[in-house]
């Protein structure tokens, strides 16, 4: 059953990086002959049986160790065909991967109550140590990604049988990779992708990277050249704001392999944007042009993100290139990916901002690649370097300028005007120039009314200034301000990310209000 399921995850992995059809293919063929090798294995119950388990749990000693490896087994086999069954575009194959979702959690959750019941005897097996990190990662990962969930989602899943507990997910997490199992590498990486890209995605930004580089220190001193350490390496440099050494760890990770040319590209994505903070924008169009070449994961983000380095160029430097930012841009919309019928959102944002270049006089965005810079939350990192800091904000002050001695403004002008207060208001937020940063974000929200086309600016904004009068110490008036964001508006742009942001600023200024004397703490 492990050769059967190791077999099938490495044809998994290849079928999402690749996003073949004959890979994907392959991988599913794959996951099915390993769900029926980890049935046979499986305890055999009749109708009977399986109807008395409606009411009660079979007794955990009732099943053999090779019983209980093969929950386990079936469980992790039965995630990963869920998480391929997402790929397919039709809604069908979207409720057939949340009801293999689902199965799984439960087999997770009863393997999770075998291992906390075995006796003191059995857990000193060597096989134990596998199953109990198999639960481990889990169980945590599980426990982690729904933790991650707004609490209206959250409570629907709750409603569906799933529990989200961050401390707990982490906890588990922790155990698998302390643990010496087959696992214990899974819940590594598993920490180290919430860690140091999760967070930053979909969170504030604040990352303690103490738990990171403790993690993977043991496995760079055995490893020191595998591709994955020196991209965690790199990628942990880029989080310090340490650019150049993250750029030669990349290029590095780049050079050590070329059988999986995807960990190829997510060294371009990183290098194109770890140079976009250094506003070195022909090395980054180096590698968001190989990106759109080579490939195949979102041609519209790439695509629009190629236009939009290029757009920080000069006219003459971009005709020296051979390229037509106007082309590219039109290219956007008809590049866009559907799961289960729906846009992915950033690529509704970026074929919403790329739509004014379909018309036969297009309008020229104002600052695309530093607007795209904060989708991704970029704001956070560059600001471990204020002399970086301060160029942006030397660029969005240029941009600002242009804008005002713009002689024929068009529909879009207010809305530019507002895109470039928002991002100045986070760099002055980063150099701790509070007082200016909030006068920008009041500038945008001020301006709601008269906002056409860009409906994420206020929410954002607002948002934003939340975080600032948490870093002001006044967390009573964060709180408030982030909480009517969700009474207050929706169906904007992103509105799904900003919630996760949301949850995880709440959840930090939660933790900090409870630290707080009484007189400070929010009702």
């Amino acid at each position: 059953m492990y050769h059967a399921m190791g077999y099938s995850s490495i044809l998994v992995m290849q079928a999402g990086m690749t996003f073949e059809p004959k890979d994907m293919d392959a991988a599913m063929t794959s996951l099915g002959e390993s769900l029926q090798t980890c049935q046979k294995f499986r305890k055999k119950t009749g109708i009977m049986e399986s109807l008395a388990n409606l009411w009660y749990k079979e007794p955990t000693d009732s099943l053999t160790e090779e019983e209980m490896h093969a929950e386990l087994c079936y469980a992790e086999v039965l995630l990963q065909k869920a998480a391929l069954t997402f790929l397919d575009e039709s809604i069908i194959g979207f409720i057939k991967g949340g009801m293999r979702i689902r199965n799984s959690y439960q087999i997770y959750k009863e393997c999770h109550a075998m291992a906390s019941a075995m006796k003191d005897g059995d857990r000193e097996k060597s096989t134990h140590i596998h199953f109990r990190g198999g639960v481990s990662m889990g169980i945590g990962s599980f426990n982690l990604m729904l933790s991650m969930l707004p609490s209206r989602v959250l409570r629907l899943m709750e409603f569906l049988g799933f529990s989200g507990d961050r401390e707990m997910g982490l906890s588990e997490l922790r155990e698998g990779a302390a643990s010496n199992s087959l696992r214990s590498i899974l819940s590594t990486l598993t920490l180290l992708m919430f860690r140091l890209y999760i967070s930053v995605i979909l969170g504030t930004g604040e990352i303690d990277l103490t738990e990171p580089e403790a993690l993977l220190k043991p496995y760079t001193e055995k490893f020191p050249n595998g591709a994955l350490i020196l991209f965690y390496t790199a990628r942990i440099a880029v989080l310090k704001g340490n650019f150049r050494f993250a750029q030669e760890k990349f290029l590095a990770c780049i050079a050590t392999q070329e059988e999986w040319r995807q960990i190829h590209h997510l060294c371009y994505w990183e290098l194109m944007w770890s140079y976009s903070f250094e506003q070195n924008w022909i090395e980054a169009y180096r590698y968001a042009n190989l990106l759109c070449k080579e490939s195949k994961w979102s041609q519209a983000i790439y695509v629009y993100q190629k236009a939009a380095i290029l757009s920080m160029l000069p006219e003459n430097e971009i005709t020296k290139l051979g390229e037509n930012v106007v082309e590219l841009f039109r290219q956007v919309d008809g590049l866009r990916l559907r799961i289960a019928g729906k846009s992915i959102p950033t690529e509704k944002f970026a074929a919403k901002k790329a739509q004014r270049y379909s018309s036969s006089n297009p309008v020229k965005l104002v600052v695309p690649a530093l607007e795209m810079m904060y989708v991704w939350n970029g704001f956070t990192i560059v600001g471990k370097r204020p002399e970086l800091t301060k160029n942006i904000l030397c660029t969005l002050e240029k941009a600002e300028e242009e804008l005002q001695k713009d002689p024929n403004p068009s529909e879009y002008h207010l809305d530019d005007q507002c895109v470039v207060q928002l991002l100045k208001g986070l760099c002055l937020r980063q150099l701790g120039r509070l007082v200016q940063a909030e006068i920008c974000f009041n500038h945008v929200i001020s301006s709601e009314k008269k906002i056409k086309h860009d409906n994420y600016l206020v929410p954002f904004s607002t948002y934003e200034l939340g975080l600032l009068y948490k870093q002001k110490g006044d967390i009573t008036k964060a709180i408030n301000v982030i909480e009517n964001i969700k009474m207050n508006y929706k169906d904007y742009n992103m509105e799904s990310r900003l919630h996760f942001r949301m949850h995880a600023a709440l959840n930090t200024m939660g933790s900090f209000a409870a630290k707080l004397p009484p007189s400070r703490t929010p009702a």
